[in-house]
C-alpha cells in the first residue's frame, strides 16, 4: 500500500506533539496515533526517529504549524495557528480569519464581524468550536466573530471543501475555532497577558471612553503521568469604540424627476465592549485504548453605546427646499425652509451570554476498530435594551420654532454638510418632547411619541450526539472506511417587544432638569456645531416617562416574534483512499451524507381589517431528505508538489429569521366589490416561510500546491458552485378563505396577493485564488528572519430567475426576470503581510483589501437591511520584543507588543440603488492603538 508522505517539517511537528491533520469531525479524536492500530503507530513512530526535530520559535513557528495542516490535510483547507495560546497575530478571530486567501470580513462598529468565504457571506457558512456547530446572537444563522475572543483559541482552520464525515457544513464552507488539547502539549506552562488600549479619534460624547484595556490567563498543565491533562484560559476584554456617522432616510424624486436628499440622521457613537470569557479542557487517556476530552466555554457579552445626533428631515419632511443646485439629475445643495429636527439622546445596550460544552469519548478495540461518540451542547440568550428619547424646540409638526438649514453633498461619499440657523445646545431653546408626530395616534397620540424603546430578544440552542466507527483495512486502495450517525436539535426563538414613551408632563414638553444636562456634543463634522447633551438613560430610569406597548396596536410586532426547530439527522459512511494512481501516491475520500431534516415554526397570524387587529398562533413547518456525497484526491505530482480535486453536494439551511411561520393578513373592505381582479383583491399579506428548503450547491474544486520551503509555499486554485434552491422575497396569490376577516357581509374575493420568501432558480460563482507564503533567507543569508504572505482571489456571480411582478385584470399573471451578484461577494479580494522576526525582535504589518459587495446592516427596529457597501483597504501593524532572546535572566518569558489598528483610518461606506451618490452610510472609526506585556514560564 503507498504512503503519502508529509515532508520533515509536518514529521517533526508531529514528533513534537502537534495536530497537522484536523478535521472538525475528527477533532474528537486525540490525533492519529490514538486512532491507528498498533502496527501503524509503530510504522509512525519509526519514522519520526529518523527526524532531526529542529525548533522554530515565534510568527515563523506559527506559519510552519499552518502550512502543515493545509499541506497534510486531504481537503482544500486554510489554518491559522498561533504562536501559543492566547498569541493570535490579531486581537479578535474575525480579524486573522479575514487574511486567509478567499476569506473576506464585514465590519461592524469598526470591528471585522461577518466572515465571507469564497464570495458567500456568513450566513452561507457554518462556524463550529472544537468541531461542534455554534449558536448565533444574530436573528439568523450567521456567526458574528468578534463574539470570540482570539487568546482562548489555538487554531482555526477554514474548510473550502468538506468531506462526508463532516456534518457540520454549508455551501460556503466551515471555519473551526479549535482551542489547545493539553496532551498535546506536552509540558506545563503558565501565561499572562495585559494590554492597554486607546482610540484615537477621541471620546466624541462626554459620557463616552477612547481608553480600555485587555487582559488574559492560562494554565496548561499535565498530571498522572501524563495521563491527564488540564487547560484553563481567562480572557477580559474593555474596549472603547468611536465613530463619525452619516446615515441618510434615503433619496426622493422631485417633480422634475431630481433626486433629493429625503433626510438624514448623523450621530456621534461612543461604546464600550466588556466580553469575558472562560474556556476549560480536561483530557483523560490512562491507556492507548481509551481517550476521552471535556471542554467547556462561557462568553459574557456587553455592548454599551451612547449616541448622539440630530435627526434632520428633508424631502421627506413638512418644510419645503429652496434653492436646488443640480448635477446630472442629483441635488447637490439646497436650503431645507420651515423645517423642525429631532435632538437624539440614544442609549443602547447589547448582552450575551453563551454556553458551549462537548465531551469526546474514543476507544481502541484492537483489531483494526476504533469508536466515538460526542456529545455537546450550545446555547446563547441575547438581550437588547434601545432607548431613544426626543427633543426640540415645540411639540409636534407645528410647535416650536423651524429652522432654515442650508445642505450641500458636494462632499462626494461623506454625506451632508449642514449650515443652521438656531443653536441646538441651548438648553432654553432645546426641551424635551416629540418636535415631529411620530405616534401613531392609538397606543399614543400623534404628537405624544417622546421617546421609545426596542427590546428585541433572542435564545438560540444547539444539542447534539453523534457516534462513529472507523474500520482500518490492509487493502491497496482503502486504508479505512468510517461511517456514524449525527443527530442535532436546534430551537431558535425571537421575541420582539417595542414600547412607547410619553413625558408624564404630556402635553407639555419639560426642560431638562440639570443634574441631567452634560458638556454638549461636537457635530461640527456635519456642520451642525454642538447640540444638547443629556443622560437619557438615566432619566427613563427615574421615571420621566410613561410606557405603552407598540404590541397591542402594531401587528408587525407580533409578526416579528417567533420560534423555529429543527431536528436533523444525518448518516454517512466515508472511504479513505491511500493509493498509486500512474506511479504517483493519492490520498483522499470518497463518502456520502444521508440527512433528513424535520423543521417547523410556532408563530404570530395577524389580520387587520380596517385597522381592527386579530392576532393567534400558527404553527407550520416541512421535512425534507438530502443525499449529499464528496470526494476529495490528493496527488503528490513531485515531491512536495500536490494536485487536488474535490467535488461535493453541500448544503446551507435557510436562515431562521425567514423560516419562522408568522404572518400578516389585512382585508381592505372598501377593495370587496364584485368580480374584483386578484391585483384588486381586498386581501394582502406576508411574511415567513417555513417550508423553505436549504441552499444547495454543486461545486468543484481543482488546487496546486508547491511547498518549496519550510515557511514557504504557493498554491493556486479554481473553484466552481452551481447554486440550487436560491430564495427571494417574491409575490404569490395564495387563498384567503380560510382567513376569517374581523366584518360581516359577503366577501366577494377570496385570493389576494402576499409577499413571502420562496426558493427559486438559483445561479453560480466562479473564481481562482493564488497564495504565496514567502521566507526571505530564500534568497540571502542576509534575508533570514524577513518574509511576506500575498493572496489575491478574484470572483464572479450571477443568480437570476424569473418571478409574478404583476396582476393583471384577467387574472393573468406577468413575469419578470431579475439577475443579482451574491450576498457577500467581492469581486477582488488581496491580502498582503511582510514580517521580520530574529533574535527576538518581531514587525509584521498586515494589508487586507476587498472590492464593492453586497451587504447588510440594521436597519428600522434592528431589522437587517440590504445594502451596497463600499470596497475598503485596512491596514495593520505589530512590533515586539521577547526578552528571552535578551540573555538577562531575569526577563525570560516577558514580550513587550506594540500594535495599531486601522492606521489609514478607513471609512465604512453604503449606498443604496447601486448609485455611488446615494451614500446611507459613511462611518470613520479612527486608529485604535494597543501597548501590552506578555509573560510565559
Amino acid at each position: 500500500m503507498a504512503t503519502f508522505k508529509p515532508n520533515v517539517l509536518a514529521l517533526a511537528l508531529a514528533a513534537a506533539g502537534m495536530t497537522v491533520t484536523v478535521l472538525p469531525a475528527k477533532v474528537w479524536a486525540a490525533d492519529a496515533d490514538q486512532q491507528a492500530p498498533a502496527d501503524s503507530k509503530e510504522k509512525k513512530q519509526d519514522a519520526d526517529k529518523d527526524v532531526e526535530v529542529i525548533e522554530v520559535t515565534g510568527f515563523r513557528a506559527s506559519l510552519q504549524r499552518s502550512q502543515a495542516i493545509k499541506q497534510t490535510n486531504t481537503s482544500i483547507v486554510e489554518a491559522i495557528s498561533a504562536e501559543d495560546i492566547g498569541k493570535l497575530p490579531d486581537s479578535s478571530i474575525a480579524e486573522s480569519i479575514a487574511r486567509l486567501p478567499g476569506v473576506a470580513a464585514q465590519r461592524l462598529d469598526g470591528r471585522a464581524s461577518g466572515i465571507s468565504i469564497r464570495g458567500l457571506s456568513e450566513d452561507f457558512s457554518t462556524v463550529t468550536f472544537n468541531g461542534r456547530e455554534q449558536v448565533s446572537i444574530g436573528d439568523g444563522r450567521g456567526v458574528e466573530m468578534d463574539l470570540y475572543p482570539s487568546e482562548i483559541m489555538n487554531a482555526v482552520v477554514v474548510y473550502k471543501t468538506p468531506d462526508a464525515s463532516l456534518t457540520s457544513q454549508g455551501i460556503a464552507g466551515t471555519i473551526d475555532l479549535q482551542t489547545v488539547r493539553p496532551l498535546k502539549q506536552g509540558k506545563r506552562s503558565f501565561s499572562a497577558t495585559l494590554t492597554g488600549e486607546k482610540n484615537d479619534i477621541g471620546k466624541l460624547n462626554p459620557d463616552g471612553k477612547d481608553k480600555g484595556w485587555r487582559s488574559s490567563l492560562s494554565y496548561i498543565d499535565q498530571f498522572a503521568d501524563d495521563t491527564i491533562g488540564v487547560a484553563i484560559a481567562y480572557a477580559h476584554m474593555d474596549s472603547p469604540s468611536n465613530e463619525q456617522r452619516w446615515n441618510s432616510w434615503g433619496f426622493g424624486n422631485d417633480d422634475d424627476g431630481n433626486l433629493v436628499l429625503g433626510g438624514a440622521k448623523p450621530y456621534v457613537r461612543s461604546s464600550e465592549l466588556k466580553r469575558d470569557t472562560v474556556m476549560g479542557v480536561v483530557e483523560f487517556a490512562p491507556n492507548d485504548k481509551f481517550h476521552a476530552t471535556l471542554d467547556a466555554m462561557h462568553i459574557n457579552f456587553r455592548d454599551e453605546k451612547r449616541l448622539r445626533g440630530i435627526e434632520i428631515p428633508a424631502f421627506y419632511g413638512q418644510g419645503s427646499i429652496e434653492n436646488l443646485q443640480v448635477d446630472d439629475g442629483f441635488v447637490t445643495s439646497g436650503i431645507i425652509h420651515d423645517q423642525r429636527v429631532v435632538v437624539r439622546n440614544d442609549y443602547d445596550q447589547r448582552k450575551a451570554d453563551l454556553n458551549s460544552f462537548g465531551l469526546n469519548l474514543e476507544y481502541n478495540l484492537g483489531e483494526n476498530w476504533v469508536l466515538g461518540g460526542d456529545l455537546s451542547y450550545s446555547k446563547v440568550e441575547r438581550e437588547i435594551f434601545s432607548l431613544e428619547s426626543y427633543s426640540g424646540t415645540g411639540r409636534g409638526d407645528t410647535g416650536g420654532v423651524a429652522d432654515d438649514i442650508g445642505f450641500n453633498l458636494n462632499g462626494g461619499a461623506e454625506g451632508a454638510h449642514f449650515t443652521p440657523g438656531l443653536d441646538y445646545s441651548d438648553p432654553n431653546l432645546i426641551m424635551l418632547g416629540g418636535p415631529l408626530s411620530w405616534g401613531n395616534g392609538i397606543a399614543v397620540p400623534s404628537d405624544g411619541q417622546d421617546g421609545f424603546i426596542n427590546r428585541p430578544e433572542i435564545d438560540d440552542e444547539i444539542k447534539a450526539v453523534k457516534f462513529t466507527a472507523q474500520r482500518y483495512t490492509d487493502n491497496s486502495v482503502i486504508s479505512s472506511v468510517k461511517f456514524g450517525v449525527h443527530y442535532s436539535e436546534r430551537t431558535k426563538s425571537r421575541e420582539d417587544h417595542g414600547t412607547y414613551l410619553t413625558l408624564k408632563a404630556y402635553p407639555g414638553m419639560l426642560a431638562v432638569p440639570g443634574e441631567y444636562l452634560l458638556s454638549p456634543t461636537s457635530l461640527d463634522f456635519i456642520g451642525m456645531g454642538n447640540m444638547l447633551s443629556y443622560d437619557s438613560k438615566r432619566l427613563y430610569d427615574n421615571g420621566y416617562y410613561d410606557e405603552f406597548d407598540q404590541g397591542a396596536t402594531e401587528p408587525q410586532r407580533a409578526q416579528n416574534s417567533w420560534d423555529v426547530k429543527e431536528k436533523v439527522t444525518t448518516g454517512f459512511v466515508m472511504a479513505n483512499i491511500d493509493s498509486m494512481v500512474f506511479g504517483l501516491p493519492v490520498k483522499g475520500n470518497i463518502g456520502t451524507q444521508y440527512v433528513h431534516t424535520n423543521q417547523s415554526s410556532l408563530g404570530n397570524q395577524t389580520t387587520v381589517v380596517n385597522g381592527a387587529t386579530q392576532i393567534q398562533k400558527v404553527d407550520r413547518g416541512t421535512s425534507y431528505n438530502e443525499f449529499l456525497p464528496s470526494l476529495n484526491l490528493s496527488f503528490e505530482v513531485a515531491e512536495q508538489q500536490f494536485v487536488r480535486f474535490g467535488a461535493a453536494r453541500t448544503l446551507t439551511r435557510s436562515r431562521m429569521d425567514r423560516m419562522n411561520s408568522s404572518y400578516g393578513y389585512s382585508f381592505n373592505s372598501a377593495l370587496n366589490v364584485p368580480n374584483a381582479p386578484v391585483g384588486n383583491s381586498p386581501w394582502s399579506g406576508g411574511g415567513g416561510n417555513p417550508e423553505l428548503k436549504p441552499y444547495i450547491a454543486n461545486q468543484y474544486d481543482l488546487s496546486y500546491e508547491n511547498y518549496f520551503a519550510g515557511q514557504g509555499y504557493f498554491s493556486a486554485a479554481l473553484f466552481y458552485k452551481d447554486l440550487k434552491n436560491w430564495q427571494f422575497e417574491v409575490p404569490t396569490i395564495e387563498d384567503f378563505s380560510g382567513v376569517p376577516p374581523l366584518t360581516t357581509g359577503t366577501v366577494y374575493q377570496y385570493q389576494g396577493v402576499v409577499n413571502t420568501w420562496q426558493n427559486t432558480d438559483g445561479g453560480y460563482i466562479k473564481g481562482a485564488e493564488f497564495t504565496l507564503s514567502l521566507p526571505g533567507e530564500l534568497f540571502s543569508d542576509y534575508l533570514e528572519g524577513f518574509g511576506a504572505i500575498l493572496s489575491a482571489t478574484y470572483n464572479t456571480s450571477a443568480v437570476s430567475f424569473n418571478y409574478p411582478s404583476a396582476i393583471n385584470a384577467d387574472n393573468s399573471v406577468t413575469y419578470a426576470s431579475t439577475n443579482i451578484q451574491v450576498p457577500g461577494l467581492s469581486r477582488q479580494i488581496y491580502n498582503a503581510t511582510l514580517f521580520y522576526e530574529k533574535n527576538g525582535f518581531q514587525f509584521r504589518t498586515s494589508m487586507r483589501k476587498r472590492s464593492d459587495f453586497n451587504g447588510e446592516v440594521s436597519g428600522l427596529s434592528f431589522a437587517r437591511t440590504p445594502v451596497n457597501v463600499k470596497g475598503s483597504e485596512i491596514w495593520d501593524a505589530q512590533i515586539s520584543y521577547d526578552f528571552s532572546e535578551s540573555g538577562i535572566e531575569s526577563l525570560k518569558g516577558l514580550t513587550i507588543m506594540l500594535q495599531g489598528q486601522n492606521l489609514t483610518d478607513e471609512p465604512f461606506t453604503t449606498t443604496e440603488s447601486g448609485d455611488a451618490r446615494q451614500v446611507r452610510d459613511y462611518q470613520v472609526y479612527g486608529r485604535n492603538y494597543l501597548l501590552g506585556v506578555n509573560y510565559k514560564f
